[in-house]
């Protein structure tokens, strides 16, 4: 008499919480997103200028570059329902220590102790504003500019290092079955 083996596939269902994985992916692909463009821009005027690039401003895009690719599998696992919290806690975690190094550079380069983007902002730009049709306007406009988006920069930098913490603990709790 033949026996008969039958094997039950059981898959186990996380429950993700959508309201709070939704804000998640809008503010880090906001966040990346920004970040890429900053950068970016950055080496577009450091090489118009021709100037060195410093190896913050390729790091960064290289990281944000990441940062969406893992946004759009985090989108392909979902519309898959395969989105395990192993996965996503391994992920967030590799991006947030990457994302912690470009602050702490991002830090020292926009509030550093000499020749800081924060300090010559405040000595060169803020308060000086030019006006007028003219080139010492443009100059001044393109100067605040660079300044705005340091400071854009450091604190999309700041909340990206959170949301990917965050995400890291969130996804744990998704493991324990801690959102029903």
């Amino acid at each position: 008499m033949p026996t008969e083996i039958v094997a039950i596939e059981r898959r186990r269902k996380y429950h993700w919480p959508d309201a709070q994985l939704n804000l998640w992916l809008v503010v880090m692909f906001a966040g990346a997103g920004l970040i890429l463009g900053v950068f970016a821009y950055f080496m577009t005027v450091q090489q118009q200028m021709n100037l060195g690039i410093p190896w913050l401003f390729p790091y960064e895009v290289t990281v944000a570059a990441l940062t969406i690719g893992f946004i759009l599998l985090i989108f392909f696992l979902i519309a898959n329902r395969m989105l395990l919290p192993g996965i996503v806690i391994i992920g967030s975690f590799i991006l947030f220590v990457l994302w912690l190094t470009g602050l702490v550079e991002t830090a020292i380069m926009d509030f550093g102790p000499s020749s800081s983007v924060n300090g010559n902002c405040g000595a060169y730009i803020t308060g000086q504003p030019f006006t007028g049709v003219s080139l010492d306007t443009l100059a001044w406009l393109e100067q605040q500019n660079i300044c705005n988006c340091w400071s854009a920069a450091f604190a999309f930098e700041v909340v990206g290092t959170v949301f990917l913490g965050w995400m890291m603990l969130m996804a744990y709790q998704v493991n324990r079955d801690e959102f029903d």
